[in-house]
């Protein structure tokens, strides 16, 4: 009787390690099927690069428009905007010459909303924290709207205002990360400390990289230390003029540009969308 009841029991934990084993197994591999196929592999950027990177500014702040796009224009470069509808509406005419001009527009909402901590937020009574998922589709379509309605273009770019992913508070907090998965191709984040890794990478999550009230040799140590295998390096500015804390310096944004338009220094130098695509395509094959 003793040994019957010893061998079911031994019976029991053997089938219970091989369905805990098989659970295991099961959830690893649906882990995998979730990153980029070709994970490891190595491929060239155009033009023989090491590196990726791309310029992008935030907020449509009138100095980007009447400081950055004289530098712009200078080097024949074409960056990233992010743009909210109050303030391209007042400079309409200006902006529609942006997006003619090759430059990529991407979604920044209407409401810029982020967390109510900041205190201007707090002054209004608003933050990230009494909305939810419908409150915030609601808030992108609708700047996707006026996107495409006023300068000709549907948003495939998206950037986080804060770089603040969430809505609500405590149980109830929800990540949209997914909703600006299925919206856009791309979503950047701000005030990270990582390049992307081009064969891993989220593209709903893609880092962005502060140059605000730096120097460009500040900058230019920054990317020297994000320069990792075939990284894709995102930097996020503000205002284009004088030295300030939400201000790229027009002297370091000159100095910037030459730099990474000379091939010597191994930078592919393009908007958001255009590096996407061709990563994108990489990881297919």
């Amino acid at each position: 009787m003793k040994s019957r009841l010893k061998n079911a029991l031994l019976l029991t934990l053997t089938l219970g390690l091989v369905g805990c084993n098989s659970v295991e197994v099961e959830s690893q591999a649906k882990a995998t099927q979730q990153f980029p196929k070709n994970n490891d592999q190595a491929w060239q950027y155009p033009n023989q690069a090491r590196n990726a990177i791309s310029i992008t500014f935030d907020d449509a702040r009138a100095s980007q428009l009447d400081v950055g796009m004289p530098i712009l224009d200078k080097y024949n470069v074409k960056v990233t905007f992010y743009v909210m509808p109050e303030p391209v509406r007042a400079r309409l005419a200006d902006w529609q010459g942006v997006a003619n001009n090759g430059h990529e527009i991407g979604n920044h909402t209407q409401s810029h909303l982020c967390t109510g901590n900041f205190q201007w937020l707090r002054a209004m009574g608003k933050g990230l924290e009494q909305v939810d998922l419908t409150w915030m589709r609601d808030d992108i379509e609708k700047t996707n709207q006026f996107i495409e309605s006023n300068l000709g273009v549907p948003p495939r770019s998206f950037a986080y205002p804060c770089g603040n992913t969430f809505v609500g508070r405590g149980s109830e907090v929800q990540s949209y990360v997914p909703l600006i998965a299925e919206l856009f191709i791309t979503g950047r984040t701000w005030l990270d400390e990582t390049a992307n890794n081009a064969n891993y990478t989220d593209f709903a999550q893609l880092t962005g990289i502060r140059i605000d009230g730096m120097t460009f040799e500040q900058i230019k140590a920054t990317l020297e230390a994000m320069r990792f295998s075939q990284s894709w390096i995102i930097l996020a500015g503000h205002e284009v003029g004088s030295k300030g804390k939400y201000t790229i310096d027009r002297d370091a944004l000159d100095a910037l540009i030459v730099y990474l338009k000379d091939p010597s220094n191994g930078y592919w130098l393009d908007t958001v969308d255009n590096v996407a695509n061709f990563i994108d395509k990489q990881r297919a094959e």
